[in-house]
């Protein structure tokens, strides 16, 4: 059975006394530090016996072999964000949720952060992630207000609690003026959420990787070009059968021109399809040898790929972790709660505008005892990804100044307690 490391065990027993005082408790943990472990400790000492905890539905076989690794005795129902509406279970005593920045969404909130507040929002709760705040300080408030013990109570929505603490900015866009409320000022309202948050580092845990971009470039065949600059200027490409490619704001064009430079395009009628392999060939020939891991970003790159690399290569990522295959996946699912550290190196097919992403998915190779990460780019030669990948790279980081050093954890006695005793896991497909 696994033991819990000391950092796991003292982050545990702060997160227990939280929990009791507050009802909530936010580990602001770093990639591979150990969150969902020291989630799971804190239920234990918490002496809760049902357990439902929250996650990407492709993080589910992690959380319960870490359940099952580590041996607890509480029955833990593991479920998928995408399916909370099928809950019918009324009788947890503890709600823990995985990637908590999702629901940091302003100025109102999602419809599954809604739907969490108002089937669990009057039990404890755990929030787990390593980038609470990837794009705003604004995003803290709806994490909170999930729970009916948020220390923002004294608000009646996000607007009340902006008018407090955002400096509200317009924005000029297409369609006319909209309020900007991303300058959040967090000096003015720390002190509020600051004793509900347990921040750990890798540098505490001791280690530290470097992750080692590289971008490449790779020709794209003619009719990619040919594409382009007809849709550059005449904002409208039709093929023989009548399918349409409409750039007809200056918006538009650049979503199409993005696609469309990786090899893909999607019509105005829906449909869509892989137009250029070249990037899937690319990747086979300069990776050959090695076990890759790929981020894609529309959907027919992963047909394109697949027409490349064929047998060789999965979305599954058990068989990833038990064969010679490679794995791609979409970045907007796999960027999030899972290790693709049995691969060598990592490959974007493209690259998305959020920065949540781009930060997020960088580590996906993290572990201990890896101290380095080869991250590898792969754009059009005259694309327009590059410019993409400037602009997010300049993008803030607001999750770096939670994990400053006098943000951090308390101190405590260390104490090596773990439990020899299994109990019971539930996951039930959906």
């Amino acid at each position: 059975m696994k033991q819990l490391r000391n950092y796991q065990i003292r982050l545990a027993k702060d997160g227990c006394e939280l929990l009791q005082r507050k009802n909530i408790v936010y580990l602001a943990m770093e990639v591979r530090t150990g969150k969902t472990v020291t989630a799971l400790e804190i239920a234990k000492l918490y002496n809760a016996k049902k357990v439902l905890f929250l996650t990407k539905k492709r993080a589910v076989d992690g959380i319960l072999k870490d359940y099952n690794d580590f041996g607890y005795e509480f029955e833990l129902l593991v479920w998928n964000d995408e399916s909370l509406h099928k809950i019918t279970d009324s009788d947890f005593d503890l709600v823990i949720h995985d990637e908590h920045h999702r629901f940091g969404a302003y100025p109102k909130p999602n419809v599954t952060a809604k739907l969490f507040k108002e089937k669990f929002g009057d039990l404890p709760m755990i929030f787990l992630s390593g980038t609470p705040t990837p794009e705003s300080h604004s995003q803290w408030y709806h994490q909170f207000w999930v729970s009916n013990h948020s220390p923002f109570n004294d608000f009646k929505n996000f607007y009340k609690w902006a008018d407090e603490y955002v400096d509200v900015k317009m924005r000029y866009l297409a369609h006319g003026q909209v309020k900007d409320y991303s300058n959040a000022r967090k000096k003015d309202f720390w002190h509020r959420i600051r004793y509900y948050i347990l921040t750990f580092t890798q540098v505490e845990a001791g280690f530290e990787t470097q992750v080692h971009e590289n971008v490449l470039y790779c020709d794209m065949d003619a009719i990619t070009y040919k594409i382009v600059e007809r849709l550059k200027r005449d904002f409208v490409v039709q093929n023989k059968e009548g399918q349409m490619i409409l750039a007809d704001t200056g918006v538009k064009l650049q979503q199409k021109l993005h696609q469309i430079y990786s090899g893909t395009c999607k019509f105005e009628d829906g449909s869509s399809k892989v137009i250029d392999l070249s990037k899937a060939i690319f990747i086979e020939n300069y990776f050959k040898g090695h076990k890759i891991a790929i981020f894609y970003k529309f959907v027919e790159e992963w047909n394109a790929l697949k027409n490349i690399f064929r047998n060789k290569i999965t979305n599954d990522l058990e068989e990833f972790n038990n064969t010679d295959k490679h794995i791609a996946l979409q970045i907007v699912s796999g960027s999030e709660g899972i290790s693709l550290s049995k691969a060598k190196y990592l490959v974007y097919y493209n690259i998305d505008f959020s920065s949540k992403l781009y930060w997020q998915s960088r580590d996906r190779l993290t572990t201990m005892d890896r101290k380095a990460n080869d991250v590898y780019w792969v754009f059009a030669n005259d694309g327009i990804e590059d410019k993409i990948y400037k602009t997010v790279q300049q993008k803030k980081d607001y999750t770096n100044e939670i994990f400053k050093r006098d943000f951090g954890i308390k101190k405590t006695k260390q104490n090596n307690q773990s439990t020899n005793k299994r109990g019971l896991a539930l996951y039930k497909a959906n």
